[in-house]
């Protein structure tokens, strides 16, 4: 066991390989236990493309543990302008992980023109902004923008809540 744990630690791109297998495997599975549904006018039928991602997934998962099992590994990223040796900061990440549930709370109560607008502020809010007028007024915007090109042009039904009889 304890020549393993290093062996393995100088190849944790297997673990990668591992999950491209195992979502290859996963992809083929759902469609070999979906329901067929025969048409004439579509020979490809609507499992052409999960099979290609599926046989695409396990080629990737071969390749790559050849590659590390040959040798190669990926190397570290510099991180640009980020700091390695500085710890994250978990109250940043702790507010827009709220900020995410609050939303998905939000839209079936408020609809999406609300919520969005929760969500687009708060993402600035935890990101550091606090010019608070004009944030709220961009974020009210960008939401209610999102929600009329869905909604109304792309025929994407958001649940528009109060504002749902506006339109």
């Amino acid at each position: 066991m304890s020549t393993v744990v290093p062996w393995l630690r100088e190849r944790s791109e297997l673990g990668v390989a591992a999950l491209l297998l195992a979502s290859g495997l996963l992809v083929l599975a759902d469609v070999a236990l979906a329901p067929r549904s025969g048409n004439a006018a579509d020979p490809l039928g609507p499992n052409a493309v999960p099979i290609l991602l599926g046989v695409l997934l396990l080629v990737l998962a071969a390749l790559l543990t050849v590659d590390v099992l040959r040798g190669g590994h990926g190397e570290a990223e510099a991180g640009e302008d980020v700091d390695l040796a500085v710890p994250a900061d978990k109250r940043t990440v702790l507010i827009l992980a709220g900020v995410i549930v609050a939303t998905a709370a939000l839209i079936p109560l408020l609809g999406w023109p609300i919520a969005g607008t929760v969500l687009f502020w708060g993402a600035t809010y935890a990101l550091g902004s606090r010019a608070f007028p004009r944030d709220l007024l961009i974020a009210a915007g960008v939401s209610l923008t999102t929600w009329l090109v869905f909604d109304a042009l792309l025929g994407v039904d958001l649940p528009g809540g109060p504002l749902m009889g506006l339109i």
